[in-house]
């Protein structure tokens, strides 16, 4: 086998190797429910047709991490430097001991056998990326295809999108009748008032589809006046949080790709989750109850 030496993007910032102690003890069961891992490369290639080249992020590393946190499982999202190829994600899988639940990116050829390998290791999800700096989008038909061959399995489908993609793609995600998470709040735009017409979109969105999940992640990437508090995400994420309460998911989004000014800092995004479920029992399901019935139950 030939090893493939990646040089990572010039203006790429690694992860944090010694994130702070997290003052926040999170619930025992808790879940980081959207991470993911990259390579490293010269063992799973990064996929040709990728839009950047990140550092490498592997599974000790993140296993590492879960630990200093003390989060005890893992949602393993596929990252769109690799593609189609979940062979990174899988492995995570394989060594996970049952701590590690993953969502893939397939392709519409994608056979039953490999889905079933798939569903064995631990996936629960595919994952539709209309992030356009990140990924170019298909057609409804190349989705609707992989929906109805992971349907029968009981997966459920992760939405990555900014609210144009939402207005603009309404009709068609709101006729998948499968469950559906959202990725990082649809990422509103938090310079504008709470009650913006954007945001009420994604919280309409939730309210007429129950099966609609939304994951309040990554305040760094929506945050403008910035670590550690994220104050002006708090709002919105509290909002979905207080009223979907049985529906909302946490991650870290390591090793958080695409940063471009700043690293965040793991054991703050930890100690930023009571400021957004500001009671015991929203933070026992947000972190415990919820990613264990989506993913484990």
């Amino acid at each position: 086998m030939t090893v493939q030496n990646f040089v990572k993007d010039a203006d790429w910032l690694d992860w944090r190797a010694n994130p702070t102690k997290p003052a926040f003890k999170v619930p025992a069961g808790a879940v980081d429910a959207h991470c993911h891992v990259f390579g490293p490369g010269e063992i799973f290639p990064f996929a040709p047709e990728r839009k950047y080249t990140p550092c490498d992020a592997s599974r000790e590393q993140l296993f590492a991490l879960r630990d200093y946190l003390g989060i005890e499982k893992s949602v393993v999202v596929q990252a769109t430097c690799h593609g189609a190829d979940n062979s990174a994600l899988l492995d995570v899988l394989a060594h996970s001991g049952d701590t590690a639940r993953g969502v893939v990116t397939v392709k519409p050829d994608v056979t039953e056998y490999e889905l079933a390998r798939m569903h064995e290791l631990g996936v629960r999800g595919v994952r539709f990326n209309y992030v356009k700096r990140l990924v170019d989008p298909q057609p409804d038909d190349y989705y609707r295809a992989i929906i109805e061959k992971i349907r029968p399995l009981g997966w459920h489908v992760v939405l990555y999108f900014e609210p144009a993609d939402l207005r603009e793609k309404w009709d068609f995600f709101t006729s998948l009748s499968i469950p559906i998470a959202i990725d990082h709040m649809g990422r509103p735009d938090v310079g504008k008032p709470l009650g913006n017409a954007d945001f009420a979109l994604l919280q309409r969105f939730m309210r007429e589809n129950p099966t609609v999940w939304c994951k309040v992640s990554c305040p760094d990437r929506l945050s403008i006046s910035g670590a550690p508090l994220y104050a002006d995400v708090v709002p919105f994420a509290r909002a979905i949080v207080e009223e979907f309460s049985d529906r909302v998911l946490w991650g870290t989004d390591w090793p958080h790709p695409n940063m471009k000014k700043e690293m965040p800092d793991d054991g703050v995004l930890v100690d930023y989750v009571p400021s957004i479920a500001t009671s015991t029992t929203l933070q026992q399901k947000l972190l415990v109850n919820n990613p264990n019935n989506l993913y484990w139950s």
